[in-house]
């Protein structure tokens, strides 16, 4: 049922925002969702690794072993899964702040939904070139980000000035939350779990 907001989100995302405030989903669909949108980068991810091989700029393709690819498609899964449910606890721990009074659900849909787009950029790892996938990770940040703007006021029932505001510190906690990934990331290769290059 959640996959069928796909299309409307891309096309009018105000009048979609609108229709998912009006039927919430229950928990469940919203991680079933999570759960199949987060196999794109992954699989993708192990695809570019093992088949196609990663063009640094300079020389032959690079590729990882299949152990390698498998272990960092996994561990990328769940760590994009734990980041969609930190932001929606955000979402959720933020809103008293804001005189929003969401349930768990609905932050949950927020971040969800908000998170999409950045998944969908999964898809441009099967052209692994560099200058592509920034160009299309910025794209997917960028309407991310703008679906967030329009769909807090909305999903919280608060008015657009505070919505902005709410939308803006959910922005800053992201890019926070997204640095502690990397950061953990980079502890984990520094203790021998790094990619093993064929």
């Amino acid at each position: 049922m959640i996959l069928n907001h796909l299309m409307g989100l891309y096309t009018h995302p105000k009048q979609e925002w609108q229709a998912i405030e009006r039927n919430h989903e229950k928990t469940g669909s919203s991680l079933s969702h999570i759960l199949l949108i987060s196999l794109i980068p992954a699989i993708c991810a192990y695809i570019a690794n093992t088949q196609i091989g990663w063009n640094p700029g300079a020389g032959e393709p690079l590729f990882l072993t299949q152990e390698s690819a498998l272990f960092m498609s996994v561990g990328m899964y769940f760590g994009l899964i734990a980041g969609v449910f930190g932001l929606a606890y955000l979402v959720y721990w933020m809103a008293k702040t804001f005189d929003a009074e969401p349930n768990y659900t609905q932050a949950l849909e927020l971040a969800v939904y908000t998170a999409t787009p950045l998944f969908m950029v999964g898809f441009s790892a099967l052209y692994p070139e560099l200058w592509f996938i920034m160009l299309v990770g910025l794209l997917g940040l960028s309407y991310s980000v703008y679906l967030l703007y329009t769909g807090v006021p909305i999903l919280m029932r608060i008015p657009e000035e505070k919505g902005f505001i709410y939308a803006s510190s959910v922005v800053t906690c992201g890019l926070v939350l997204l640095v502690a990934l990397m950061g953990a990331s980079v502890i984990l290769w520094s203790y021998g779990l790094g990619p093993a290059i064929q």
